[in-house]
């Protein structure tokens, strides 16, 4: 049985893919914005065993303040970077900040980046952006792009690690709205299939698609874009992903 952390645990897909380990017999660690955010949604998972991390991911120094949190609970063999938000300032620091702080200070074997089909109309530029979210400098797609660029980044600098990018489809969660034609469950099983890691076919670095590969953007797997992105992350966050 792993150790396993869900950041934005609280509602949708992060909620069913931590429910999911949970009942499997996994360790989770649940992440939410708020202490009272986690009572409102995830009581029924803390009464069955899971524990709750928080922090409020747009912020740096919260982001940094989970790491000995996650520590105190004994560390973790994988996590689900599963929190983002679709519009506002927030896009850049949420969806892609936090995922790459807590993977440069938060040691872990598997690291599942939550994309999104969207990410193939993003644009593969750099240019003007405010990660400190004072400003929306960046779409969705945009984030999208670089979380699974960042993944593929992970996964060349750090070839002991499993890092794969998850389209979970247009699901309906309070983000993707009632309406999403696609299905919740399957939206969820493949982050949780990648990062419980028990089925040899997870032992590997990709983008999937309901636990099929499939070929990102091409600008994801372009080098010179992943590292002008880890570059700027780096002087964004003063730490190096290594």
């Amino acid at each position: 049985m792993s150790r396993i952390l869900v950041t934005g645990a609280s509602t949708g897909l992060g909620l069913g893919a931590a429910r999911e380990l949970l009942e499997q017999g996994h360790t989770v660690l649940v992440h939410s914005r708020s202490a009272e955010r986690a009572e409102e949604h995830l009581h029924d998972l803390m009464q069955r065993g899971a524990a709750l991390v928080t922090g409020d991911l747009a912020d740096l120094d919260a982001v940094r303040g989970l790491v000995p949190q996650v520590e105190r609970l004994g560390g973790v063999d994988a996590v689900i970077h599963n929190a983002g938000v679709i519009s506002g300032p927030s896009i850049l620091p949420v969806n892609v900040v936090a995922p790459y702080l807590l993977t440069a200070l938060l040691p872990a074997r598997r690291l599942v980046f939550l994309s999104s089909g969207m990410h193939r109309g993003g644009r593969a530029s750099l240019t003007g952006l405010d990660w400190a979210g004072a400003r929306a400098t960046a779409s969705y797609s945009d984030s999208k792009l670089m979380v699974t660029a960042l993944a593929a980044a992970v996964a060349r600098i750090r070839p002991d690690v499993f890092s794969n990018a998850v389209d979970p489809g247009w699901v309906p969660t309070r983000m993707g709205g009632a309406g999403a034609p696609d299905d919740l469950e399957l939206g969820h099983r493949t982050q949780a299939w990648l990062a419980a890691g028990e089925d040899p076919a997870t032992n590997t670095s990709a983008y999937w698609f309901h636990q099929r590969q499939r070929e990102p953007h091409p600008s994801a797997r372009d080098e010179a874009f992943q590292d002008a992105l880890l570059d700027a992350l780096e002087a964004h966050t003063g730490v190096r992903l290594t």
